[in-house]
């Protein structure tokens, strides 16, 4: 099933030019949401992807900001196409976030974190080295300071939220029919308070005309992560398979299922090697991977468990995986 936003209509701007609100995540597959946005407005199913190449991208990015972006669990939403948002403003947001905020404590808002705070700073920051391709935009990195009332005087501020904006190989087509004021930074993440994390979004909202919305991760796309993490093994050892399965009993059944990473590769390479012998495949086809490649490595899971446990895996629904590589939950958090 895909969801588009529940106001899935065309919303008029304050001015007379059309609005860009209108905006699907129907086919923001596994890989979108770990920062690759291709595709975010076609409503369509993913049938095929091109197998990640493992790139470093440490000689690229700032290594405080990879190191707050790979350390930290995020919670991830969809992002409507932002208005009049600039790059060069990036102080001035930071100014005007942290007098939003101080203004909706000052009426008595509940944005205290761990207690009273005095004050909030925030600091919006350039994340460059992101960018693949040359339609996208730099990625934006948000973060609120603050420290307690009763802290010491000397006592330095603490990050007390973090968030990000980004699009990575988004859809070129969909990217350059957006007017020139409009920027698409779709994928939003947060690590924080629920209550500043509504702040935050408030703000863009009233600010760049845009909408938020949250983003599942359907079993689906879970199942396109296990098969995009094990086909990276080689490359990047994935140390261990996770996955986690809900059954529909009374009371519902959790299933944790740990494969060891290697025979996970090895059945995902007798996968790809029965059906790239079936195709007749050439390099494009090696270096791509499709739906049925997904669904038969599944099936070969399910159906080990089945033999060790008589529990038919089939008739749930995973919720969760990881690997050494990173994690993904059906709640939209995921960590890399």
């Amino acid at each position: 099933v895909t969801r588009t936003p529940l106001n899935n209509v065309a919303v008029k701007r304050r001015s007379k030019s059309k609005s860009y609100r209108l905006s699907y995540r129907s086919c923001l597959g596994a890989a979108s949401r770990l920062c690759l946005t291709p595709a975010l407005t076609a409503r369509r199913l993913t049938t095929s992807r091109r197998a990640p190449k493992s790139h470093n991208i440490t000689e690229k990015v700032n290594p405080e900001q990879l190191a707050l972006l790979v350390k930290t669990e995020w919670q991830l939403s969809y992002v409507t196409p932002l208005y009049q948002f600039r790059h060069t403003q990036l102080k001035s947001y930071s100014r005007q976030l942290s007098a939003f905020i101080a203004a909706e404590k000052q009426q008595g808002l509940a944005v205290e974190v761990e207690g009273p705070q005095s004050s909030f700073r925030v600091s919006f920051s350039l994340v460059q080295g992101m960018a693949e391709a040359d339609d996208d935009a730099e990625t934006v990195l948000i973060q609120i300071h603050s420290k307690s009332l009763f802290a010491r005087q000397d006592e330095p501020q603490r990050s007390v939220w973090s968030g990000w904006l980004t699009c990575i190989n988004g859809n070129p087509e969909y990217l350059r029919s957006l007017p020139k004021d409009f920027i698409c930074l779709p994928l939003f993440g947060s690590s924080g308070t629920e209550g500043l994390t509504t702040l935050v979004k408030s703000w863009f909202q009233q600010t760049f005309d845009c909408c938020f919305g949250p983003l599942e991760i359907s079993h689906t796309s879970l199942q396109w992560m296990v098969v995009l993490w094990t086909n990276c093994h080689t490359e990047s050892s994935i140390q261990h398979l996770k996955m986690i399965w809900t059954l529909p009993v009374a009371p519902p059944l959790q299933v944790t299922y740990t494969v060891n990473p290697q025979d996970a590769w090895e059945l995902w390479s007798s996968v790809r090697k029965d059906l790239q012998e079936e195709s007749n495949g050439g390099e494009e086809e090696e270096n791509s991977i499709d739906i049925e490649e997904v669904m038969r490595f599944m099936q070969g899971l399910k159906s080990h468990f089945y033999r060790h446990f008589r529990l038919d895996l089939s008739a749930g629904s995973l919720n969760q995986v990881s690997t050494a590589l990173g994690s993904a939950k059906y709640s939209g958090r995921i960590k890399v």
